[in-house]
Order: structure tokens, then C-alpha cells, then sequence
């Protein structure tokens, strides 16, 4: 890994690892003390309006000279913009998420743009790889935030049987034992969320770190599983109503409409009870809040 590790050659950065992209937590302070850590932090576009978003990645270039990434949520109607936004920028690496990457790749690739999309299944990865990725974020069930159906255990090995190109493991990994078992699998780097939520230097409301860090083993819940985006939360009064919803076979609208902006409720606001505090599995191994550098030497710890 130490030698002839193909992610940190591609990204050029001291370790194999990249900080998920969560929106409305993931901006330009949390990124640069990522990537001065020696990993890739990434500014999450998400639904961000144009104008901030273009803020961020003025900021980040005076918070770190290191690589960094930003990442495109496909679903998103502010997609375009994000793209434009990342050419004028000159953005380096460029993740992507929920949705089909042609548009992206075809875009940002011919002007020398990373362009890494988050899978999660063999087809997908199979897919991007002929559109021309550079390399793929396979994210298992695990993860927190808008997943897949497979576990990163049986996901990983089969991407990395399936595809020439670099497999970044993402989902259910909070420490140097599941980057570990994230190589053994096949993968040759990790993207982990969950962990920097409760980082110093993460600028997402307190009760939220408090949620995560007094998670345990069934801690988190997946919900809007028939709206076919299904999101993984720590449980709280709004999984309940959700849970509440599909046993009584509520229509989709009535499901999409419970859980509009109630990410930012948790984030931004600090509701816990009604918001969605979208986390991974890996909560429940989450117990402090450490510097972010000191976050990820702990994660290569062997």
C-alpha cells in the first residue's frame, strides 16, 4: 500500500483516504483541514445556491494549497451550475453522486478534471469506468446519507474484480481496522463521513455531533425506502413518523414531502428530533471529537 498505492499517486496526496461529501456540513473549512491533513477533503455542491457555493471554493484556496475535491450531486437542479462553477474554479478532483456522471465527465474531463463517481453496484462501476473515470468511491449500505442495497464486505471485492481502475472504499469505516479490512477486500483507499462529523474543525451544530458520538450498534435506521432514494439516519421522532407512513402505505409525495429540508434542520439548526441526521453505521464506533489531521493518522494506525 505504501509503495505502489494508486490513489494517493493519482490524487497526490500523503494518505489513501477522502472525506465524504454531506451536504450542508461539508464546506470549505472542514475540506481544507482534510487536505491538510494529508487526505482529500471535498466541499459538498449538494443543493448549495450557486453564489455560496462559489464562495466556498474562493475559500478553500486560501485555507490549504493541497488538492482538494468538490462534489456533484447529479439529482440536483443546481447541477449545471456546479459544473460552470467548477471549470471557473479550476477544481482539481470532482466526486459525484446519485445519478449517471456522463454529463460531468464529458465536461470536466477534457480540461484535465479528476472525475471520481460514488457506485454501488458492479453495473454502475462496469459503466463509469467505460465513460472514462478515473477512479470509482464503491459505497456500501453502511454509509450514511442516500445508500445502495449491498454491504461494503461483499460490494468492495466485487468492484475491484470488475474494473482496471483504482476502488475507493466507502461505508461503515470509522478506524484503522476497517481501512484494514478495506485493502484486504481489494480497495486502494477510503472515503469516510461519518467520523469527520465529529471533527474540531466540522462546523455542524453540536447536537449532531452529540448524535452520532451516543449512537450504538442499532443506532441508525434507513428510511424513504419506497421513494427509491432511501437515506440512512440515526433514529429519532422523524424516522419514527416515517416508519409511521409506510406502515400505513402513505402515498410517495406525502414521504419525499416529510423529509424535504429536514437536513438542515439537524445541521444547520441542531434539531435532533425532527431533523434528519443523516450518519452511517459506523456511529456507533464514533465516541470523541478529535482534530481532523489526528482523525485520519488514526485511520492508518496498523
Amino acid at each position: 500500500m505504501e509503495q505502489k498505492n494508486r490513489v494517493k499517486a493519482l490524487l497526490n496526496i500523503k494518505y489513501p483516504i477522502l472525506q465524504g461529501a454531506m451536504a450542508w456540513i461539508a464546506d470549505a473549512q472542514l475540506a481544507a483541514a482534510v487536505s491538510n491533513g494529508g487526505g482529500l477533503g471535498v466541499i459538498a455542491a449538494a443543493n448549495m445556491p450557486p453564489d455560496l457555493l462559489d464562495k466556498e471554493l474562493m475559500k478553500i484556496k486560501t485555507l490549504t494549497d493541497k488538492p482538494y475535491g468538490m462534489n456533484i450531486m447529479l439529482m440536483s437542479p443546481t447541477v449545471d451550475e456546479a459544473i460552470e462553477l467548477a471549470k471557473k474554479h479550476k477544481v482539481p478532483i470532482v466526486t459525484t453522486g446519485a445519478g449517471s456522471p456522463g454529463k460531468v465527465l464529458k465536461e470536466l474531463t477534457p480540461r484535465g478534471v479528476l472525475v471520481i463517481p460514488v457506485i454501488a453496484s458492479v453495473a454502475q462501476a462496469k459503466r463509469v469506468a467505460k465513460q472514462g473515470a478515473d477512479a470509482v468511491i464503491a459505497e456500501g449500505m453502511e454509509a450514511g446519507g442516500h445508500i445502495g442495497e449491498i454491504t461494503t464486505m461483499v460490494l468492495i471485492p466485487q468492484i475491484a474484480d470488475s474494473v482496471d481502475i483504482p476502488v475507493i472504499a466507502a461505508g461503515g469505516i470509522a478506524d484503522s481496522r476497517g481501512t484494514k479490512a478495506a485493502f484486504a477486500l481489494g480497495a486502494e483507499g477510503i472515503q469516510v463521513g461519518t467520523r469527520f462529523l465529529c471533527s474540531n474543525e466540522c462546523a455542524v451544530h453540536a447536537n449532531y455531533k452529540k448524535a452520532v458520538i451516543d449512537a450504538r450498534d442499532r443506532g441508525t435506521t434507513i428510511t424513504g425506502q419506497r421513494t427509491g432514494h432511501p437515506v440512512r439516519c440515526i433514529r429519532n421522532k422523524l424516522t419514527a413518523e416515517f416508519d409511521t407512513l409506510d406502515k400505513r402505505q402513505a402515498g410517495i409525495d406525502e414521504i419525499e414531502k416529510l423529509g424535504t429540508g429536514r437536513l438542515r434542520d439537524a445541521a444547520i439548526d441542531g434539531d435532533v428530533e425532527w431533523g434528519s441526521v443523516m450518519a452511517g453505521q459506523s456511529s456507533a464506533l464514533v465516541n470523541e471529537i478529535l482534530p481532523a489531521a489526528q482523525i485520519i493518522e488514526g485511520f492508518f494506525k496498523f
